[in-house]
């Protein structure tokens, strides 16, 4: 009988599966807090451009020892996801640098609502009981943190929707992709056709960064590599039911370091909101498995 230090035992694996989904949530945090550090002097087209640059650049030895990971039954799509995917971090950019971090990572959020109401009208998928209610309880959530009856809306949210709604579309086109295509071939892709996409509205709005500029674009780029790697990892470790609430820990983070280094405050309504949406997450998630363990 393997006893659980093994390497194989599935209590270590997804332990290891939870420890890499904790630093996806300090690696997200962090990320929010460059680039609204960055949004002062660098425009999001180049941060944009510069992190896809640095991340290829960080993943390009692992690319080179293994040609055949480029092997791909999804050429084209590989280049409009990664069109995709620039617009959704170009649009949390813009979000980053006009609203509070904690008002947009609980409007980022909402990315798995969206991803569900996709399947139900693009994948034929049937609309089940508590999804519905999941959805409708996440929309509660979204228009709390929102505060449409207290003024107008915050450009900044706007984006942030713009970037979950873009998010989703990306996890609707994985979906059919991720099932002959390798993880690595889909990071590999990602990168290097994001590249050279990132670069056309970059140079309409290009200023040379400082020197500190780059060295924040260049740890950005690395954090943002390695966040993608960590993310992968952890979900080929361990189900998706028990790593969704994991993810919360974003909120908490990006709110302290907001409030410690730009003196953001959270409001209550973004601690209710934010929880109200993640709950529905996280009620979709557990679903999910549910339904998978009644099929078994």
């Amino acid at each position: 009988m393997a006893s659980n230090n093994q390497p194989g035992h599935p209590d270590k694996a997804q332990m290891l599966g939870v420890a890499l989904m904790v630093g996806v949530a300090v690696l997200s945090a962090m990320d929010a807090v460059l680039v609204r550090q960055l949004s002062s002097g660098v425009h999001p087209f180049v941060m944009g451009f510069t992190r896809a640059l640095f991340g290829l650049l960080v993943f390009l030895p692992f690319i080179l020892s293994r040609p055949g990971v480029m092997r791909s039954n999804y050429r084209l799509l590989h280049i409009l996801r990664a069109a995709l995917k620039l617009a959704s971090l170009i649009a949390f950019f813009f979000a980053f640098a006009l609203s509070p971090l904690a008002d947009v990572t609980a409007i980022m959020f909402a990315a798995p609502i969206f991803v569900t109401i996709g399947a139900w009208v693009f994948l034929s998928e049937s609309p089940r009981a508590i999804r519905v209610i999941a959805v409708l309880v996440g929309f509660v959530g979204v228009l709390m943190v929102l505060r449409p009856g207290q003024g107008a809306v915050s450009p900044g949210l706007i984006f942030a929707l713009a970037g979950a709604l873009l998010t989703a579309v990306i996890q609707l086109l994985l979906k059919p992709m991720s099932g002959r295509d390798s993880t690595e071939t889909l990071v590999a892709w990602n990168l290097i056709a994001t590249v050279p996409i990132a670069a056309v509205p970059a140079v309409i709005v290009w200023s040379t960064p400082t020197p500190g500029e780059w060295a924040l674009l260049a740890l950005q780029g690395a954090l943002g590599a390695l966040n993608m790697g960590m993310l992968t990892r952890a979900f080929s470790l361990a189900e998706a039911s028990l790593l969704v609430p994991i993810d919360f820990l974003r909120l908490p983070l990006v709110a302290a370091l907001g409030y410690l280094l730009f003196a953001q405050e959270v409001p209550l309504t973004t601690w209710i909101g934010g929880t109200v949406i993640f709950g529905a997450t996280l009620l979709m998630a557990r679903s999910a498995r549910s339904r998978k363990d009644r099929e078994i």
